[in-house]
């Protein structure tokens, strides 16, 4: 028989509750795997039988007849089923191979040997992503704990018609980079093209109808009615429904779109009709405005026009008048130019005059600022004179100053000499020094003397202190020892000496935060009732106790920054509470914990600052945790285990319960701890050698202070007396000093003699060569004298001749304007004579040039005018104003600009009498909705003509999908009822019908009592056991239509009881295998006692016991899987258990997982069935005793 055998497995601890804990199964028994070794031995770790009971033989030889008849009969893999699994170094397998068979294959063994191991590989190895196992995420977490590659290959049973062989896909998983890639055939391909192959044959890993992991049996139970349905058709409709489904949904979608659209186009509509009936009236009232507003405007528009005319007019006629007073202008002129002659000769006469006159007085101006000019020059010679007589003086000074400076140099020059020659004194520099040397070093020395005894001073008083401060923490160290806070904070010292400086640091820095920081429970809290004080204790843990409870962000942030950052200390536990306790209510009121056995909640024997209370209900759940004085019985336990209550303690015991929802409620663990002793909430007596060891230590440290003050007081007197010294010191030194600088300096003043008495001889001899230049530049002045002197005498003279010049033209002047009064007075008397002619002729010269500035006006007007008159007529053909182009051609010649506007303002005096508004916004709005309202009902029209075509083809469709699901789900319902009725109950299956296609649904109805009717199946309704039994019931109603060549179904079991598991197993048997091949149990007429576990023993040709090896029950099977010849789909059934006495069938296949760390290397070096043929052995062997 094939096999294949893993080598010794990595350990997995902590991998089910199993191996954690005791757990009990849904029958409430134990269960727990015996070894058998090479040799034959059967070693039991319990009483349990090494077999399932199913697995027993009865001694019938008919059963082992039958079984031999089964294992002659062969069935074969429908395409795309798999026939072969290969795994190496894939999550919990070294090396493996399964043979599954082709319809029902059951893969049992204990948890953690690695069942759902082959489900994953199914998964993955067909291209589907770990996202649909519910596992991990990342495919290169499947690759074995040591392992860098893990290998999947999966035969698939070939279409005869498009396979000549089976196909197998190869996936290689690289831990490395966590990617995989595949082959077909020993081909290299792509994860695509593998995912294409499997759809070819239907397989469907995402629909959980088929494919149904483990961790995904919670998803399945969420699944809604509307996904159920999707599902559904996924698994048992060709993909036409389906498709068809979605195109119902999305034309639903699009009718419903048009519906919204064309309702909202009507209630549009009516609205602007309402609107526009309301505004009828109006919008006449105010287009009739709009003809007179029109009426104005065209009006003021030809204003130019009339007043063209006039100005035109008024133009021609000044032009005419001006031309007339010119002809009299002219006429005028000719009579009196005779006389005019001779007044215009004598003017000219008088005007030639006046200018001989004024070129007269020209020339006086002339001479006048000549002769200022010669005068200003011969003062600035009278003032240079003066300046070289103040020159000549300074000079004269100077000389005097020069030779009094030379008596004096002479002087000095002679007592420099005198000083020279006398004899200089002698000066010992280096004694001085050397005796400063000396009294400086005695003085350094004894400095150095006084900086010691300071720093002996201050060493004195550091170790005093630290004696002092060692005295006070005794001191109160003492104090504590005598409270209760004290020893708290002392056990916390002892507990963690980095929190118990960090609470030290707390309690002296409240006020630096922003609410108060609480320390750990373990000087925070109390125990009021000391009998529960080892309870409470038991359910914290350390870290627990010592946790620092902050109550803001900041304060948190701030605090762990100083504690590690600037006091360096490690192990320090905080958290930041914000919530209060009335975010922690009990489960259960306290007066209900009586029938558990409970007196209470941990919360309610702890007191201590709500924020620390609320931090140990987030961690440790106190409020949810029960408190008892005596120990738990069963009956009490039994409830607890059933009960709200997860975790309570008693005297002597704590409880914890696991429970594994996705199992049902039944799937439970319990973790039991013992209640230790309490070590900080107690009251224990005060440690009289500690109080002892304390009062002696501060005597002792107070001898020692008194020590350091006499030590501090001698070496303050030393520091006295040497600062005695140093002062006297200090004041020699400047006294040698002082005495050293005076002989120093008169030294420097005789070695510095001859070179003062060379620059005395230098000084008078520049004083005697001063002197000699002085005479020189006296000489130089004399000159410029001399020469001032004379050119004084020569400008005298120029001046003279410039006075005579100014006088001949002052005469004549005088002449020249006698002349100009003689002609004045004649022209007077001439023009005198003819003012009248010449009045006469100017003011008609006057007339003529106001005429002409009128008729410049006038033409100017009339210019502007003509231009308005071309802007109007440019802008009537620009714009093509029509209007306006008639009324510019209706106008009257006759009309004036005067009755033009009488006519304007008698219009806008209608249209004041008229309703003034937004005319032109009311009227625009008006047609513009008249517009949209056409608009409106040509849209209507379109989306009348739309819905009718969607209706058709939702008609069609629907006519066409509606009665195929209704016949698909009715095969399903006759199904899912003929599987409840066999187990007692009722149900059956519908398709909720909603006028959205978006939320048609599967909708199951099931009755698992006789007195109540059917009701919907729901998470509220029924219990964990009652879903569970109609799920595989209805997963199994799918088995005869499904359309994929296989499906898998992970531990569905876990959450029935053992009778409707029992039921379940043999419906899914005869579904699966077909109803003829059943072999039922004979427990009735076999029933005895095997090893005090009941059972039916049963004898099979071919049994599995290894790591994935595979053969059918009864042989590689019959017919089991169609019944009649109808092809079923292969099916995999997942559990970790199998009840005693359950029915099996032809063709079915048992995978019994024996994965261990005793497996041998080889697996050809086991023989299961020689193992299955010593059990039966033993068994008979016991039987017999």
């Amino acid at each position: 028989m094939p096999s294949a055998v893993a080598p010794q497995r990595r350990s997995r601890e902590n991998s089910s509750g199993e191996e954690d804990s005791q757990i009990s199964d849904a029958g409430g028994s134990s269960i727990k795997r015996a070894r058998i070794n090479l040799n034959g031995d059967a070693r039991r770790t319990s009483q349990s039988p090494v077999l399932p009971s199913g697995y027993r033989p009865n001694g019938s030889d008919a059963m082992q007849q039958e079984t031999l008849r089964a294992g002659r009969s062969k069935s074969k893999h429908q395409p795309g089923s798999i026939v072969r699994v290969k795994l190496a170094n894939f999550v919990t397998y070294t090396a493996v191979e399964f043979l599954p068979g082709p319809s029902l294959n059951m893969v049992i063994g204990p948890n953690g040997t690695g069942k759902s191991t082959l489900v994953c590989a199914i998964c993955l190895g067909l291209g589907w992503g770990p996202q649909h196992l519910g596992r991990a995420k990342d495919v290169s977490e499947y690759v074995k704990h040591g392992e860098q590659e893990a290998t999947i290959e999966i035969e698939l049973a070939g279409d005869p018609k498009r396979h000549r062989r089976n196909p197998v896909i190869k996936c290689n998983i690289k831990r490395e980079n966590n990617k995989s890639t595949f082959s077909i055939d020993g081909k290299p391909s792509n994860k695509k093209a593998v995912i294409e192959l499997c759809k070819s044959f239907t397989i469907q890993i995402d629909n959980l109808c088929q494919f149904l992991p483990q961790d995904k049996v919670v998803e399945f139970a969420a699944m809604t009615p509307v996904e159920l349905l999707r599902s559904t058709q996924r698994a048992v409709a060709p993909q036409e429904m389906l498709d068809m489904h979605d195109e119902l949904k999305e034309h639903r979608q699009k009718q419903r779109s048009i519906q919204a659209k064309a309702q909202a186009d009507q209630d549009a509509l009516e609205n602007l009709e309402n609107r526009q009936r309301m505004q009828a009236d109006d919008v006449q009232r105010m287009r009739d405005r709009e003809v007179i507003k029109e009426r104005v405007r065209l009006m003021e528009a030809s204003r130019p026009f009339p007043a063209y005319r006039a100005a035109k007019k008024s133009f021609v006629e000044a032009k005419k008048t001006k031309k007339e007073a010119m002809d009299e202008l002219d006429k005028l002129k000719n009579d009196v130019e005779p006389s005019m002659r001779v007044l215009n000769a004598k003017e000219e006469y008088q005007r030639q005059i006046e200018a001989a006159t004024n070129a007269k007085r020209k020339a006086v101006a002339d001479a006048e600022k000549t002769a200022d000019n010669i005068d200003r020059k011969l003062q600035s010679l009278l003032g240079r004179k003066g300046e070289l007589e103040a020159e000549v003086e300074a000079e004269k000074n100077s000389a005097r100053e020069t030779r009094k400076d030379i008596t004096r140099t002479q002087g000095t020059i002679v007592a420099l000499k005198r000083r020279i020659d006398e004899e200089q004194p002698n000066l010992d520099i280096s004694g001085y020094n050397e005796r400063i040397r000396g009294k400086q070093k005695a003085n350094d020395e004894a400095g150095q003397k006084v900086l010691d005894l300071k720093r002996q001073l201050i060493d004195i008083g550091s170790r005093g202190q630290g004696k002092k401060e060692r005295i006070v923490q005794a001191q109160k160290d003492l104090e504590n020892l005598e409270s209760q806070a004290g020893q708290r904070e002392n056990k916390l010292r002892q507990a963690s000496q980095d929190t118990f400086k960090a609470w030290e640091w707390i309690k002296k820095h409240q006020d630096e935060f922003e609410k108060p920081v609480f320390g750990p429970p373990m000087v925070e809290c109390s125990v009021a009732d000391p009998r529960y004080v080892d309870q409470i204790e038991t359910l914290l843990q350390r870290g627990q106790m010592l946790m620092i409870t902050c109550q803001t962000k900041n304060d948190f942030k701030k605090l762990g920054d100083i504690l590690h950052d600037r006091l360096h200390l490690a192990e320090i536990n905080m958290q930041h509470m914000t919530g209060t306790l009335a975010d922690f209510p009990p489960p259960i009121e306290r007066d209900q914990l009586g029938r558990y056995g409970l007196t209470g909640w941990a919360l309610d024997y702890i007191t201590g600052p709500e924020p620390v209370m609320a931090m140990l209900c987030a961690n440790v759940r106190l409020e949810r945790t029960g408190v008892g004085d005596h120990d738990t019985t069963s009956e009490q336990f039994e409830l607890l285990q059933n009960g709200p209550i997860e975790n309570w303690v008693t005297r002597r015991s704590s409880y914890k319960i696991v429970r594994r929802r996705e199992y049902g409620p039944s799937a439970t663990s319990t973790n039991v701890r013992d209640v230790r002793r309490a070590q900080v909430w107690t009251n224990q007596p005060i440690d009289m050698g500690a109080k002892r060891d304390l009062q002696e230590n501060i005597e002792g440290w107070t001898g020692e202070i008194t020590e350091l003050k006499s030590e501090a007081a001698t070496a303050q007197k030393e520091i006295e007396e040497l600062r005695n010294t140093i002062r006297e010191a200090a004041e020699e030194i400047r006294d040698l000093q002082t005495e050293k600088a005076g002989k120093q300096k008169l030294l420097s003043e005789l070695r510095a003699l001859p070179t003062k008495l060379a620059q005395q001889v230098e000084k008078l001899a520049t004083a005697q060569q001063s002197i000699s230049e002085l005479r020189q530049r006296l000489a130089q002045i004399k000159e410029k004298q001399d020469q001032l002197t004379q050119e004084r005498a020569e400008t005298a003279i120029e001046y003279v001749g410039a006075v005579e010049t100014l006088q001949a033209r002052h005469l004549e002047v005088y002449e020249a304007e006698i002349m100009l009064i003689e002609a004045n007075s004649d022209l007077a008397t001439l023009a005198e004579k003819n003012a009248a002619q010449k009045e006469l002729l100017v003011l008609k010269g006057r007339e003529v040039e106001h005429l002409d500035k009128e008729v410049a006006r006038l033409r100017n007007a009339a210019t502007h005018l003509l231009q308005k008159v071309k802007e109007v007529m440019a802008l009537v053909s620009e714009q093509e104003d029509t209007a306006l182009d008639d009324h510019i051609k209706g106008l009257s010649e006759e009309q004036t600009s005067e009755q033009l506007e009488e006519e304007i303002e008698s219009e806008k005096a209608r249209l004041e009498l008229m309703h003034e508004g937004n005319d032109r916004g009311v009227i625009k709005e008006f047609e513009s909705r008249e517009k949209r309202i056409v608009t409106l009902r040509t849209n209507l029209e379109g989306l009348k003509e739309d819905l009718e075509q969607a209706g058709e083809r939702i008609q069609g469709i629907r006519e066409r999908w509606e009665p195929e699901l209704d016949r698909l789900v009715g095969l399903i319902s006759r199904s899912f009822g003929e599987n409840m009725k066999e187990i007692g109950c009722a149900g059956e299956v519908g398709v909720s019908k909603e006028d959205d296609f978006e939320n048609w649904s599967i909708k199951i109805l099931v009755k698992f009592r006789e007195t109540e009717p059917l009701t919907a199946l729901d998470s509220h309704r029924q219990s964990g056991g009652e879903r569970a039994v109609s799920t595989i019931f209805y997963l199994m109603s799918l088995q005869s239509l499904t359309r994929s060549p296989f499906r898998v179904v992970d531990e569905i079991n876990q959450g029935m009881d053992p009778r409707n598991e029992r039921l379940v197993h043999r419906r899914m048997v005869g579904i699966a295998c077909g109803g003829d091949g059943l072999l039922r149990d004979s427990a009735a007429e076999n029933h005895h006692e095997v090893n005090g576990v009941n059972g039916v023993e049963r004898s099979f040709d071919s049994v599995t016991v290894g790591n994935g090896d595979g053969a059918d029950v009864f042989g590689d099977g019959g017919e089991g899987g169609g019944g009649k010849g109808v092809p079923q789909s292969q099916y995999f059934l997942i559990t970790p258990k199998l009840l005693p006495s359950l029915t099996y069938a032809r063709g079915m296949r048992v995978l019994c997982i024996a994965s261990g760390e005793y497996m041998p290397e080889v697996s050809d070096k086991v023989d299961f069935r020689g193992c299955v043929d010593l059990a039966r052995g033993l068994r008979r062997e016991v039987a017999v005793r």
